[in-house]
């Protein structure tokens, strides 16, 4: 999708600098999907306590180590 936006080139050099990216365009996709992985993991918290956990984690590490081990 094409979209004209303005951006101011201060913020937008210094983006470029920070992160390394080429182009502008890297640079603004680079902050939607940062901006996007920031709120889903918000939305991943709501859920800190609040689920129950049925499990055993140390078996769940033997049995993992078990299947590595044998490649």
């Amino acid at each position: 999708m094409r979209t004209n936006v303005s951006i101011d080139d201060t913020l937008m050099a210094d983006v470029l600098a920070a992160t390394g990216v080429k182009t502008k365009r890297e640079a603004v996709e680079l902050g939607l999907k940062t901006l996007l992985m920031l709120k889903q993991q918000e939305a991943i918290k709501a859920f800190k306590g609040k689920l129950k956990w049925e499990g055993n984690l140390d078996q769940m590490r033997s049995d993992r180590c078990r299947l590595q081990c044998l490649d």
